[in-house]
């Protein structure tokens, strides 16, 4: 989780959503990504996608058997849809997206049996600092466009 929070600093500094992922398998990192919906003008460039297509370019497959992506903030329902489809064996993320969670918040895609593939999910993996980066970020951000609506005014 510590290079998944690494990514997301990262995606900070650009100006876009700091969300990492990493995914690993077998012990050995095989993609890691930030947010780049802003950069990218890509509204699926999620910090999970990125990985998530860095790992499968990397073994050749998009199957990620056996895989674990780690993730600083809960996926969301386009990003669990990518992994469940990408056969990841489990999710790790640091801490809840009530808004717009697919892994427990508003909908628990990772063990729907309706669906061809189940997750194991492990939760709150470093939850203080996951979350502290965003709290941070965001509020950084009401307070610059505050001071740029003084400014203009």
């Amino acid at each position: 989780m510590g290079i998944a929070l690494r990514e997301a600093r990262k995606a900070g500094e650009r100006g876009e959503v700091p969300i990492g992922a990493v995914v690993v398998r077998d012990g050995t990192l095989i993609g890691r990504g930030y947010n780049l919906r802003e950069s990218k003008h890509d509204p699926t460039a999620h910090a999970e996608i990125v990985a998530i297509r860095q790992a499968a370019r990397k073994i050749g497959n998009w199957r990620l058997s056996g895989a674990t992506l780690y993730v600083t903030l809960e996926p969301c329902l386009m990003c669990m849809g990518a992994i469940l489809l990408a056969r990841i064996e489990r999710v790790a993320f640091g801490c809840y997206d009530p808004k717009a969670g697919g892994a427990g918040s508003l909908y628990d895609l990772s063990a729907d049996p309706r669906l061809n593939h189940q997750l194991l999910l492990t939760t709150g993996i470093l939850q203080a600092e996951c979350s502290g980066i965003l709290s941070n970020f965001f509020a950084a951000l009401r307070e610059a466009k505050k001071s740029a609506r003084l400014t203009s005014a």
